[in-house]
């Protein structure tokens, strides 16, 4: 933590638009910094991790500087990470995009499929249920936020066993329900861009970088 603002790595592994998610966590209060470096990732408050475009692809350049074992790092000694978008999808057990399947980080059960709608992309504003018990959206539960997604979770299966508190799941729908969010434990993800969703998707940061103080 650098003085009064929590120190975020933006994981730099080759995906776009992580210069907007950078400027909004700062407007959020947090020292952000773009890096690969391993040692700033491992020791940094939070981790973010961005991700735009297709699931196997996000996972190839992921593997390409062994994001998966900086995530599990800092996941396995309880430090936060964040993962937006795509970077919440390669969570899951994997990701099928036009028939083919890809191997994700297994953080979640689960796969991210096509959303069942007649209009896809889902691209635009809209409406979350947010999950009992959450951080994230203290103070913007009834909030818009920007979604660009063709695909996603949209179903979770994941069993918590006493005395671990169970996640807090917030979904939205689009042809039908999928998973926005999810908050468990030290990993925190949304399929929304908070860095589009003007003030709502910074308080929803602000509310992320204040549980690193905690």
């Amino acid at each position: 933590m650098t003085g009064d603002a929590p120190l975020v790595a933006v994981l730099d592994y080759g995906s776009g638009n992580v210069h907007s998610a950078v400027k909004a966590l700062q407007a959020a209060g947090a020292d952000a910094r773009l890096t690969r470096d391993r040692g700033l990732v491992a020791d940094a408050d939070g981790l973010l991790v961005p991700g735009v475009g297709a699931f196997a692809a996000v996972m190839e350049q992921l593997n390409g500087i062994r994001g998966g074992e900086l995530i599990e790092r800092r996941l396995s000694g309880g430090r936060p990470v964040l993962g937006i978008c795509v970077g919440m999808q390669v969570l899951f057990d994997r990701g099928v995009e036009r028939g083919v399947e890809t191997e994700g980080l297994g953080e979640w059960p689960g796969e991210v499929t096509r959303l069942e709608a007649d209009v896809v992309p889902h691209m635009g504003w809209n409406t979350v249920a947010p999950g009992e018990g959450s951080v994230l959206f203290r103070g913007v539960e009834d909030e818009r936020f920007y979604f660009v997604h063709s695909y996603a979770a949209q179903s979770w299966s994941l069993d918590v066993i006493p005395p671990f508190p169970a996640p807090a799941v917030t979904w939205s729908n689009h042809g039908g329900p999928f998973i926005a969010a999810v908050e468990n434990g030290p990993l925190s993800a949304t399929q929304f861009h908070p860095e589009k969703s003007g003030e709502a998707g910074v308080q929803v940061l602000r509310n992320w970088v204040g549980s690193l103080r905690d």
